[in-house]
């Protein structure tokens, strides 16, 4: 079974988001879009939205940071275990509650606003209790390190890090992952599922990343000029002659 969960599954998962990535942006690429319901309801998105995409930003580099730098990374720069963990604790879980807050005012908006509900697939319906599932696993891990920072299975940089290295290198690190307590094993499969929804859901926007706006020009607005009334004489720019008769008249 760990060889299934741990050294199968994220090559499955791989192939899933990236075959299912190129066929989207091949054959759908008029879908590639978050769908956007900001035309049915803006007051309650201008709150939600921030909140939850800001948060997330700051969850996907937390794991980035956690998972891809090793731990003798942070002991060559001076960064002590203790120091590292109530860094990645606090950010953590201020991260993860302005994102669980933001997911929560995004949902209820969806469920109270008729048009945006109607608007819902079931397709959403999936992904949302996917990505609560995710985000609450992940607060939980968050919550129990921070309780007990010393506990058993505390330190995932020697199991779950490692195995995620390993998979990268073609040659999965079984025994690492399998070693480490079950709540992280439930967040794993949770996160893995999330992503095997990413190209089939509006989640596929997270590979649209406007990078063109820093290097686009600036958009010019201009007030549009009065139209005349029909038959009248256009307006002319600046003073008018005082005294002399109209040339066009």
């Amino acid at each position: 079974m760990d060889i299934v969960l741990w050294g199968v599954i994220p090559y499955v998962t791989l192939l899933l988001v990236i075959g299912g990535t190129i066929w989207r942006y091949r054959y759908d690429k008029f879908g590639w879009t978050t769908r956007s319901s900001e035309l049915y309801e803006s007051r309650l998105l201008r709150i939600a939205s921030p909140l939850f995409h800001y948060g997330i930003l700051v969850v996907i580099a937390g794991h980035a940071i956690g998972l891809v730098i090793p731990e003798s990374w942070t002991e060559f720069f001076g960064i002590s275990e203790d120091l590292y963990h109530w860094t990645a604790a606090i950010s953590g879980l201020i991260a993860a509650a302005a994102t669980v807050v933001g997911c929560a005012l995004l949902i209820y908006r969806r469920r109270r606003t008729g048009p945006v509900f109607m608007a819902t697939t079931r397709n959403d319906k999936l992904m949302y209790v996917v990505l609560v599932s995710a985000l609450l696993a992940g607060t939980f891990i968050t919550l129990v390190g921070a309780v007990d920072p010393h506990g058993e299975g505390v330190n995932y940089r020697e199991t779950v890090a490692p195995w995620f290295r390993s998979i990268f290198y073609l040659h999965p690190d079984i025994d690492a992952m399998s070693e480490a307590p079950l709540r992280f094993h439930v967040h794993v499969l949770i996160g893995m599922a999330l992503f095997c929804l990413v190209p089939f859901t509006r989640l596929i926007h997270i590979f649209t990343a406007p990078l063109h706006y820093l290097f686009r020009p600036y958009i010019v607005y201009r007030s549009r000029d009065r139209m005349p009334a029909p038959g009248a004489r256009p307006a002319r720019r600046g003073w008018a002659p005082v005294g002399v008769k109209d040339r066009d008249q």
